[in-house]
């Protein structure tokens, strides 16, 4: 990994934000100690979680909203309405080309939607597919489709094993997945 790389954190998303986000980038910062943050959300909750984490303050960077993306919206408002909220804010940093990825613990269905009106799609990708790893007993393994797609077909199937592939070799650094 090399020192530019920026992760952009949706600090608002998901149950218990801003605090558990705060808590896995200083798990993940330790980890991945060249990787550098953008936290988007409310700048108020934010600065004192990270005056706690001296470590994770020093490679973050905070962007204030105070719009948030709720758990129950549903996508298609999301994609309208949210223009100014902690999930599009973050997602708008990798279109602007600020970060190299976004993750976020918020809504499955607004990140999705937002993500692919943002940053569109690949060429010869049709869908968009979550990805997580997990470890085995012989290292790192990662899951695409992780609930986003509830039918596919054998195309779908292809490119979601050509994605994961990248993913595995350049996020998990495994030479031949």
């Amino acid at each position: 990994m090399t020192d530019s790389v920026v992760i952009s954190l949706d600090a608002m998303g998901g149950d218990n934000a801003p605090e558990m986000v705060v808590r896995g980038a200083a798990i993940a910062q330790v980890r991945l100690p060249k990787i550098r943050y953008l936290m988007v959300g409310d700048e108020a909750q934010l600065a004192p979680l990270l005056a706690e984490e001296p470590g994770l303050a020093a490679v973050t960077t905070i962007r204030h909203t105070e719009d948030v993306v709720s758990s129950g919206e549903k996508p298609s408002v999301a994609l309208r309405s949210g223009r100014n909220s902690s999930m599009r804010l973050a997602i708008n940093a990798v279109a602007d080309g600020e970060a190299a990825s976004v993750v976020s613990a918020g809504n499955t269905g607004a990140l999705m939607a937002i993500a692919k009106f943002v940053l569109k799609m690949l060429p010869g990708i049709d869908r968009p597919a979550i990805t997580s790893f997990y470890p085995t007993r012989s290292g790192e393994s990662c899951m695409l489709d992780l609930g986003a797609n509830l039918q596919c077909d054998a195309n779908n199937l292809v490119q979601f094993a050509v994605m994961g592939e990248v993913f595995a070799r350049t996020a998990l650094g495994i030479e031949t997945p």
